[in-house]
């Protein structure tokens, strides 16, 4: 069957709103290391891992051997039941979270696991009251939704929270992108104080941000910003939840967890994606008269499962074994150098951003701001065309997203760079420029 055939069925049986990549859209059917290979037959370097899901490898040997000596005695049990494999990796993940009490709650999406944290923090706090960044992408469920920043992901105004949008995440087009570091935390700070007394009740239940906004396109504020915020929370009682589902795991490259780079505790820690390295795996961390101060009982029937914890702590423990946070920073600077070097004058390159193996280019109609979806696409379609894989995004869909797995190679951010910058120029109508190796 063609991709073709395969579309027409997807189209027959699909909502019209699930989002499709490229013109004609793919079936990746396979994959190894950070290649992948498509239903007929051509193979990809993959930079996207599946919206950074696939974080570490393609069948990585440690998870599947994991996953599949799991699975050869039983996939499914619920949390109703003890599970070895779920309590030994909560138990990884607590030894890396900044509360000596930690408590993991597992679900199976991002989106749940921030659900999970708004319910913690409203229970806690007795307000159904949010705070939540401008450009901000926290899920699809009705809360999540709801304190999404993004007109684009948020299919209906109804919610069940009461959210209040403050400045910081989205700095190139923000009101204060004429300032320095220290100018711009000042005046989101600002906000925050008038946020709280002009568009709330005063009793808010916590604040929820990205450290690196991923839907929106990789944006994140100066160092520091989120111990400012700290200080004028602490001042009101609200909590703190960083939302660390794409900025998780060392990908950064900096800091294990996202908001360290800010010199800040939250108080509590949502994560997914990479952790399951493509299986559906996610939680909350918080301490535990957070974790606990829920007045009944719950359970989750698929978070947690034993398949999935299998292979996550199968993961994990090769993330941190080989030093993946180090690989991430390194491989990080290698890839922003060539890109930056190579296609940081070019018109069309408004911004190029990010951390560790988060790299953005915000692309524009050249000589001003204005977003150019249009470029974006075309450079997404380039790139497929000359065998790389790579995401968009960003609050007008004029943002490129790049996330190599963590066990990239050298070799392969050098070919990587050199197929994305020659898709960036041939869609700027330049000439292409050598390639590293030809120049070394």
């Amino acid at each position: 069957m063609s991709h073709e055939e395969l579309l027409q069925r997807h189209r027959q049986v699909m909502p019209s709103w699930l989002a499709l990549y490229y013109d004609n859209p793919i079936e990746l059917v396979s994959g190894q290391g950070r290649h992948v290979t498509d239903r007929e037959g051509r193979e990809y370097l993959d930079f996207f891992g599946g919206i950074l899901t696939t974080m570490t490898a393609h069948a990585l040997p440690d998870v599947v051997e994991a996953v599949q000596e799991q699975a050869a005695r039983i996939l499914h049990t619920s949390t109703l039941y003890l599970c070895e494999s779920q309590v030994a990796l909560a138990e990884e993940i607590a030894r890396l979270c900044p509360w000596p009490d930690t408590k993991v709650f597992f679900t199976t999406s991002g989106t749940e696991a921030n659900e999970a944290a708004l319910l913690l923090a409203s229970t806690a706090r007795r307000s159904n009251q949010v705070l939540a960044l401008r450009n901000s992408y926290h899920g699809r469920s009705f809360a999540t939704m709801a304190i999404t920043g993004n007109r684009g992901w948020s299919a209906s105004s109804l919610s069940p929270v009461n959210v209040s949008y403050v400045h910081g995440g989205f700095r190139f087009r923000s009101p204060f992108a004429d300032r320095d570091d220290a100018g711009f935390i000042a005046a989101c700070v600002d906000d925050l104080e008038n946020i709280l007394a002009t568009t709330t009740a005063g009793d808010v239940a916590c604040l929820i941000a990205e450290p690196i906004q991923g839907v929106g396109g990789f944006t994140h504020p100066p160092d520091g910003l989120l111990a400012e915020f700290r200080k004028v929370l602490d001042a009101h009682g609200i909590l703190l939840i960083a939302d660390e589902v794409q900025t998780g795991w060392g990908r950064t490259g900096e800091t294990f967890w996202g908001y360290e780079a800010h010199g800040v505790t939250p108080d509590m820690i949502t994560f997914a994606k990479g952790i399951g390295n493509g299986l559906s795996l996610a939680g909350v961390a918080a301490p535990a008269h957070l974790m606990d101060n829920l007045p009944a009982n719950s359970i989750s029937t698929f978070g947690g499962n034993p398949l999935a914890t299998a292979g996550g702590l199968a993961n994990l423990r090769y993330v941190l074994n080989n030093d993946l946070q180090g690989n991430a920073r390194a491989r990080g600077e290698q890839l922003f150098a060539r890109v930056r070097e190579a296609v940081g004058d070019l018109p069309m390159i408004g911004d190029i951003r990010g951390k560790g193996l988060m790299l953005g280019l915000d692309l524009v109609k050249p000589g001003t701001t204005e977003p150019d979806p249009a470029a974006a696409g075309q450079v997404l379609e380039a790139a497929r065309e000359a065998g790389l894989l790579i995401g968009k995004g960003g609050l007008y869909g004029n943002v490129l997203r790049v996330a190599p797995l963590l066990t990239v190679t050298e070799e392969e951010i050098e070919q990587g760079a050199d197929t994305l910058i020659a898709a960036l120029r041939r869609v700027a109508g330049v000439e292409t420029a050598p390639s590293s190796s030809a120049t070394a």
